[in-house]
């Protein structure tokens, strides 16, 4: 996969603009994100965040961030708050680069895996770590929550998950497995389920709770009566 194909990767279905992040770590390891539009526009998640997410979740720090949204109003306080400067991407000097692979075979423990993952979580603000896997055609993604002092400007784990899976090509997400270390009940929150019923309608959301247990749920009950118009002018 190279700058070309993350062009393709975009999923702007209402906007059509197509956007590129690229984030090099600290140890020089690079994280690639695209553009993820949501019907409900909000919810959009845009390449720069999607690249420097990717990077936090992975437990890296991010040192350079190269991106065609370098104006975008969120990058400065990104900047202050974890550390990198910002570019202007420039393809021309940014050939032959190999992007970390995020994908995990099919066999692994996914709960054990999941309960790892609770320590890579960004959770300054809360103190309460989320885990998130997607499986997809290509093998499985995953994600954590990745927390801003400004709160606005974090992620939850299952955008994150799914950010990672769109970037690097998947186009069959098949089912969404969260973890919890705190808490009675382990749930999406409402954000979450209408990127959710966008990106895997009709599919099973398995809910690993912190006694445990697990409970199963189609994404429609998740989300009763989500939001979806015809009525968009761009739709």
């Amino acid at each position: 996969m190279d700058i070309s194909d993350l062009y393709d990767h975009n999923y702007v279905p209402y906007s059509k603009k197509t956007s590129v992040a690229l984030v090099r770590s600290e140890n020089g390891t690079w994280f690639p994100g695209v553009r993820i539009e949501n019907i409900s526009y909000p919810l959009s998640i845009s390449a720069t965040q999607n690249a420097l997410f990717y990077c936090l979740s992975e437990g890296e720090q991010p040192a350079e961030l190269f991106t065609d949204e370098v104006n975008a109003s969120m990058i400065p306080s990104w900047e202050k708050e974890f550390g990198f400067t910002a570019n202007a991407i420039n393809n021309n000097d940014l050939q032959n680069i190999t992007f970390k692979n995020p994908v995990l075979d099919s066999d692994i423990n996914k709960i054990d895996h999941l309960k790892q993952l609770l320590d890579m979580a960004v959770v300054g603000e809360s103190n309460f770590p989320v885990s998130a896997i997607v499986k997809t055609e290509q093998g499985y993604f995953t994600g954590v929550n990745i927390e801003c002092t400004s709160w606005n400007m974090g992620l939850c784990a299952e955008r994150v998950a799914i950010g990672k899976a769109l970037t690097f090509g998947s186009t069959n997400l098949m089912s969404l497995e969260i973890h919890t270390r705190k808490g009675e009940f382990s749930s999406p929150c409402g954000a979450c389920r209408q990127v959710i019923m966008e990106h895997l309608p009709k599919k099973q959301i398995h809910l690993h709770h912190a006694d445990d247990s697990e409970s199963i749920h189609f994404s429609e009950d998740l989300l009763p009566h989500s939001f979806s118009s015809s009525s968009l002018s761009n739709r």
